[in-house]
């Protein structure tokens, strides 16, 4: 099976890119959105953790971000609290895909959470940071506070580009996108 990890700055188009591929996606995003609507152990810990924040299941994301806005530590205990069930989640999906020729991992921290294997196949992608900002600005409960704490903890976007096997430039045009993306698994598989 062949890893592929899907790095990008917030917003660049890495969900999209990633569905894009046409083999089993593991979205991390989706799998916390899970956590804080189905997951009742999930919903305690933060509830520990949190408990001025969080006060009612299933959490809503508004009481996450003003856990997040009000002190940088919420989303560092957050982080942990969930990142836990996450790899949990992804070595269950791993598991079940484990006969198919490719899967994707699309993961906002899969580098700084060191959730990688060195043999992963990395693919940046990257977009124009007006075309980024605009479409964020679009996003329900898109708050610039948030992202900047988010921004924060990722590690520098030169740093991810230069350490990917591929770069995708992602314009938001399907037929640019899905060419590179055959030019990749020509290379890769």
């Amino acid at each position: 099976m062949i890893r592929v990890g899907i790095l990008g700055d917030i917003g660049s188009g890495k969900s999209y890119v990633a569905k894009s591929f046409g083999y089993p996606v593991f979205n991390a995003d989706r799998h916390v959105s899970e956590l804080y609507k189905k997951n009742k152990k999930i919903f305690n810990k933060l509830k520990k953790a949190l408990p001025k924040y969080i006060n009612k299941f299933p959490i809503n994301k508004i009481e996450i971000s003003n856990a997040i806005l009000d002190n940088e530590l919420n989303l560092k205990k957050i982080v942990n609290i969930v990142h836990f069930e996450v790899r949990r989640k992804m070595k269950f999906f791993l598991e079940k895909n484990r006969e198919k020729k490719v899967v994707i991992l699309d993961i906002p921290l899969l580098l700084e959470n060191k959730i990688n294997n060195k043999d992963d196949i990395l693919i940046f992608v990257y977009s124009q940071k007006s075309k980024i900002l605009k479409r964020l600005k679009k996003r329900k409960n898109f708050n610039m506070s948030i992202y900047h704490k988010f921004k924060k903890l990722q590690l520098p976007l030169d740093y991810k580009k230069k350490n990917s096997h591929f770069i995708i430039k992602n314009d938001f045009k399907k037929t640019s996108v899905r060419k590179q993306i055959k030019n990749i698994l020509r290379s890769i598989i």
